[in-house]
């Protein structure tokens, strides 16, 4: 065998190791079409190398890659180790646009393996660092690695909710034990969909409301999800509030989503050029006014009171137009 093809399947052994928290034998062989023993020969080629690899003897046992001493020499020196995480983090963060969550699965990695030492001098960096940022709620980027870690690694997530206040619900903070599934980003605010284990179902929850989060070493079976963006979307778009519409706009829905943020409204494709806007509000009068400001012709579809809220809403713009 050439020594470039055992390079590559190397790094794919590596590639394998970061991919889950661990593997036997039996399965990396499988995975890259050799024996055991080549498996073996090419984890002490990574140990060679500087990654720490560990291995477990018996039933249920394997390799696992762990933090090392020492970043391995084949990624990154010290200097370029900081400035790629403190950049991720950054990223994490919501300040490059749409690298949020390869910037959360690259974090995950380079932080498993990253020594201590290192590990100080970035939370030393980004803790003297401020960055301008849009409107929206920042998010402390361990919380964003805690969950990624979990989400990726299948491991039951604990922690402390503020559940909003609303007519039948007094609000407060609760425990939550949860097997997190996705994290899910508005460009204002983060998200975490996951199946609550004490409520048995499926729940959204808003990282900025979340308060002493922990991941323990419970291990959880992935169970059979829903989409997450659509129920993260669903979830932020409709479900808090008293009302929600359907209206029919006569423009293209591409051209809807441009103007309506996925966390106001979901747009559902119609037909013969028409879509469907579903929405929620606390307020009919705001709804009314938000339709009519899109510029399309429109038809309320449900309910029927926001239907008497813009006849409201067409007979006071009458009447500041004036006579004639």
């Amino acid at each position: 065998m050439s020594v470039e093809s055992t390079t590559e399947r190397v790094l794919r052994l590596l590639g394998l190791l970061q991919r889950r928290p661990s593997w036997t034998a039996v399965e990396l062989a499988a995975e890259l079409g050799v024996t055991d023993r080549s498996v073996r020969r090419d984890v002490e080629r990574l140990r060679a190398l500087g990654y720490p690899v560990h291995a477990t003897a018996g039933v249920g046992g394997g390799y696992q890659l762990g933090a090392g001493t020492r970043l391995p020499p084949l990624l990154l020196d010290d200097e370029e180790a900081i400035a790629t995480a403190v950049s991720l983090r950054l990223a994490a963060g919501g300040t490059v646009a749409g690298a949020g969550e390869a910037a959360l699965r690259a974090l995950a990695k380079l932080d498993q393996v990253m020594p201590p030492r290192l590990r100080a001098e970035v939370r030393a960096v980004y803790g003297a660092t401020e960055t301008l940022v849009g409107p929206g709620v920042e998010i402390d980027a361990e919380l964003l690695t805690t969950l990624a870690r979990a989400c990726r690694d299948a491991v039951r997530v604990r922690f402390r909710y503020a559940a909003p206040s609303s007519p039948t619900h007094d609000g407060g903070e609760r425990e939550r034990t949860v097997e997190p599934v996705r994290m899910v980003s508005t460009g204002r605010r983060w998200y975490l969909m996951a199946y609550d284990v004490d409520r048995d179902g499926w729940r959204t929850f808003r990282l900025d409301r979340m308060r002493e989060v922990e991941a323990t070493t419970w291990r959880f079976r992935a169970r059979e999800h829903p989409d997450p963006v659509a129920y993260v979307q669903r979830s932020v778009a409709e479900a808090p509030y008293r009302y929600l519409a359907r209206v029919r706009l006569h423009a293209p829905p591409d051209r809807v989503r441009e103007l309506v943020p996925p966390q106001v409204g979901r747009v559902e494709d119609d037909r013969d050029g028409w879509c469907v806007l579903v929405a929620g509000g606390q307020d009919l009068d705001w709804l009314a006014v938000h339709v009519a400001r899109l510029g399309f012709e429109a038809e309320v579809l449900e309910p029927a009171e926001l239907r008497q809220a813009v006849a409201r809403l067409a007979r006071r713009l009458a009447a500041m137009a004036g006579p004639g």
